[in-house]
């Protein structure tokens, strides 16, 4: 998968470090006889109850094999649209999570990309419905987002290990993801998973191009998050990989976890669906019409009920580099 340029064809990137810069090359050496999780288990689609296991103990899962060559045509060629529509509005590679990287999600006018086919038929994966009811006990689980990321060839630099979810502390800039006890005795890292994200891999992903960083078993934890000079090298070498096109990674969002360099050639993108519990809610943005909802099967339709715009209203898409 290549970012190109929508008028020459010609792969961009590379616009911090020259390829051959030898604090690059060094770096390279060392992902490559380094980098990855030892013994990473990458599992059948049938293996639902091992899946649920490892992601209760770890805090992630992956799960081969479920796309098939034509669904991971679909969503390499959707990444692609968005990849080069947002080339258009950032030539220089500034990012909009650290340089040379982005999210799916921040680079559209709606948060998310259910409006877009590659999303939408993600939804519809059956192994993810499988697992999800099993970890959630329960089918009434609903869609937050349609998101993901991706990093461009020569994002050199480590992105700062990270929880996509805290609780709510008086001042805070949000109050998405929060949660508050009165007491003061429970915080959300002691609750049942309150949302999970599902990425799925539109190629492979290599010890070189970019790699999910995970750190096992901290979805828990309510230690302070190292920071890049504080973290030790072991967890920087902690990601998850090498896996293959079409496998799918389950994460905890409370489990911490950051981007890794891209030394390669290629774009990595890591496209995502992301679920809120049966129990656990927040604000949703409409990300699908009235008209494109009522094309998908009866189960995606469950899933993104409380996000589909309004049938008189029309839904507003676009590309952008900040979402409002």
């Amino acid at each position: 998968m290549t970012k190109t340029n929508t008028k020459t064809g010609e792969p961009i990137g590379w616009s911090d470090k020259p390829k051959d810069d030898p604090q690059v090359l060094e770096l390279k050496a060392h992902l490559e006889d380094n980098n990855g999780i030892k013994g990473l288990q990458i599992l059948g689609s049938n293996d639902v109850d091992e899946a649920v296991s490892l992601f209760l103990r770890d805090g992630f899962v992956v799960i081969g094999d479920v796309l098939n060559s034509e669904q991971i045509d679909l969503l390499a060629s959707g990444c692609n649209d968005v990849i080069n529509e947002v080339a258009v509005l950032d030539p220089d590679n500034h990012g909009n999570r650290g340089s040379h990287r982005y999210s799916f999600g921040g680079s559209s006018l709606t948060r998310s990309q259910l409006h877009r086919p590659a999303w939408q038929m993600l939804l519809d994966v059956p192994v993810l419905s499988k697992i999800l009811t099993s970890i959630f006990g329960s089918t009434d689980y609903i869609l937050r987002a349609a998101s993901g990321d991706f990093c461009l060839p020569g994002a050199v630099d480590y992105q700062p290990l990270h929880s996509d979810v805290n609780d709510w502390f008086e001042g805070g800039k949000t109050p998405f993801s929060s949660f508050f006890d009165l007491r003061g005795q429970v915080c959300l890292r002691d609750l049942p998973v309150p949302y999970i994200c599902a990425n799925f891999l539109p190629q492979d992903v290599t010890p070189l191009n970019g790699a999910t960083r995970q750190i096992p078993g901290t979805q828990n934890s309510r230690a302070k998050i190292p920071n890049l000079k504080e973290e030790p090298e072991w967890m920087k070498l902690s990601t998850v990989c090498p896996a293959p096109a079409g496998a799918m990674m389950l994460r905890d969002v409370r489990a911490w976890h950051g981007g890794t360099p891209n030394l390669s050639d290629a774009t990595r993108a890591i496209p995502n669906l992301e679920f809120y519990a049966p129990w656990f809610r927040e604000p949703l943005v409409p990300g699908i019409s009235y008209q494109d909802y009522n094309k998908l099967s009866a189960h995606a339709q469950q899933l993104v009920r409380f996000s589909v715009m309004d049938s008189s209203e029309e839904l507003v898409t676009g590309t952008t580099l900040r979402a409002p």
